[in-house]
């Protein structure tokens, strides 16, 4: 029963397991960039291995999330969300502990699968447990905890990692995860599709589970993001398995189209994209995400290898964008609703290309207030226009039905865009495996790869302002307004009633 009401005891337990629980995958996001150049350093690996540890996490997130929203609604969302909590410490464990870049990178592929459990379940829970009357007010006071979450992880992983290590960015998550479990199990309700609280981005749309799981679409789209990623990372060391390994890895994409348009209940329906609003949005989204992820990818390791800063110095520098997001996104939607998003989808990107050429200005002797600052304060001006208008043009675009599934596609797509833009830099800006140890090398590369990142974002702009169209009226709006995650839109349930 979704009755709780968000000022009785048991509402606020409910608030606080899945702020904790988000938290952490936010926290996880935001503070491996920072640590790059100390697990480089630690482990003795090349590029290639920093590039991994990265996107080990976000191809099995990318790949799975989809899954992970449906398996709460069919074997219950407290269940599932619990199982990746745990899932998501076990691996953070596993790579706080890793002996070598190999362990890590594994370790943070399981993370990521922990993360596709995690991240949907947390969302789904608020909805589904509490009263229709408190829903919206705690879904906002969720999203606004989270957003902090996120602004303080910068901050938090910087301080572990000059302070007690690298590898506390990653135990930090245990105990959180001894805290949010047990509360998770003791006072939030158990809830399914079946139980008529509604659907959190389940591939049905909300439907009552039926059918088979769409086991395959999700792992040959997940083999699919591995491959190419593999092919672009491994490309500049002239490895001979490159060619062959990309070959395959269009093929599982093509294989996955194939068997989603032929499964009866499929992970993604393709019929989803005959929507060309939706589909714009979302062309818009892997350009504007691509920028985002090799952005945030590069410039924690500029500040430090380059600028000289520490890693704590660092996260707080990129600070900014995050907290700008925090207070500005709520009011940014606002204005998107009156105005149309047309125009602020087309601007957002500007700015935040102009923001990236900006940080071109830095480098060794590059000073925070004339330098970095106005770099990171334009993207973040930028971030806050677009993201909101973003994520309600999604929503709006398809039935009030597919509204959770269309917004975990949109979260999937952005996340494949960044993992791919991080694959894709170093080669495209001939970036070395041992560029990251070289000031000038990483320096002369960083801002090439800053003009194709702006390059991205301009294409992006042009996208929104030929495609995106002012949104039916009486259409779905969201309900998550503040938003600080930087490196994905936020998700959003199906509408409950």
């Amino acid at each position: 029963m979704s009755d709780v009401r968000l000022a009785s005891p048991q509402g606020r337990w409910i608030l606080l397991t899945t702020v904790l629980g988000s938290s952490m995958a936010l926290l996880d996001s935001t503070v491996v960039n920072v640590a790059l150049p100390r697990i480089g350093r630690d482990l003795d690996a090349d590029l290639a291995a920093l590039q991994w540890t990265v996107n080990a996490y976000m191809v099995t997130l990318a790949g799975l999330i989809l899954l992970g929203g449906s398996l709460g609604d069919r074997y219950g969302r407290r269940k599932v969300f619990v199982i990746g909590v745990v899932w998501f410490a076990a691996a953070s464990l596993l790579c706080g502990l890793a002996p070598n870049a190999g362990v890590l990178v594994a370790a943070r592929a399981l993370q990521g699968a922990g993360g596709a459990l995690l991240t949907p379940g947390s969302l789904a829970l608020i909805q589904a447990s509490f009263h229709p009357d408190d829903r919206g007010r705690a879904v906002g006071l969720w999203s606004g905890f989270g957003g902090i979450g996120a602004a303080v992880g910068p901050f938090l992983g910087g301080w572990l990692v000059d302070g007690p290590g690298w590898r506390w960015v990653f135990l930090l998550n245990v105990p959180l995860a001894l805290l949010c479990a047990p509360i998770a199990v003791r006072h939030v309700p158990e809830s399914d599709a079946r139980s008529g609280a509604g659907e959190s981005g389940a591939p049905d749309g909300g439907r009552a589970p039926h059918g088979h799981f769409d086991v395959l679409g999700a792992a040959l789209g997940a083999l699919a993001l591995a491959l190419v990623t593999y092919a672009l990372i491994e490309a500049p060391g002239g490895s001979p398995y490159v060619a062959p390994v990309a070959v395959a890895g269009v093929a599982a994409g093509v294989a996955f189209v194939v068997v989603e348009r032929r499964r009866p209940d499929p992970m993604m329906p393709p019929d989803i994209f005959a929507s060309r609003q939706f589909t714009a949005v979302n062309l818009v989204t892997l350009c504007v995400y691509a920028a985002f992820g090799g952005f945030f990818f590069l410039a924690a390791v500029q500040l430090q290898v380059v600028a000289g800063y520490s890693a704590l110095g660092a996260g707080t520098a990129l600070l900014p964008t995050t907290v700008l997001m925090l207070l500005l996104s709520a009011r940014s939607g606002e204005l998107a609703e009156r105005i149309g998003p047309r125009l602020p989808l087309t601007v957002g990107p500007l700015l935040c290309a102009a923001g990236m050429l900006l940080m071109l200005r830095v480098g060794e002797d590059a000073r925070y207030l004339t330098d970095v600052l106005p770099a990171v304060l334009v993207l973040g001006l930028g971030m806050v226009s677009l993201v909101a208008p973003l994520t309600a043009t999604v929503l709006a675009s398809v039935d009030v039905s597919r509204a959770g599934l269309a917004s975990g596609i949109n979260n999937a797509a952005a996340r494949a865009a960044g993992l791919v833009a991080v694959a894709a830099l170093p080669l495209v800006t001939g970036m070395g495996p041992e560029a990251y140890r070289s000031a000038p090398a990483f320096d002369h590369a960083f801002h090439r790869a800053m003009v194709v990142c702006a390059g991205v974002l301009v294409v992006g702009a042009g996208l929104a302002w030929a495609t995106v169209r002012r949104p039916v009226p009486g259409c779905r709006k969201p309900e998550c307004r503040r938003h600080g995650s930087v490196l994905a839109p936020p998700l959003e349930g199906g509408r409950r009633g």
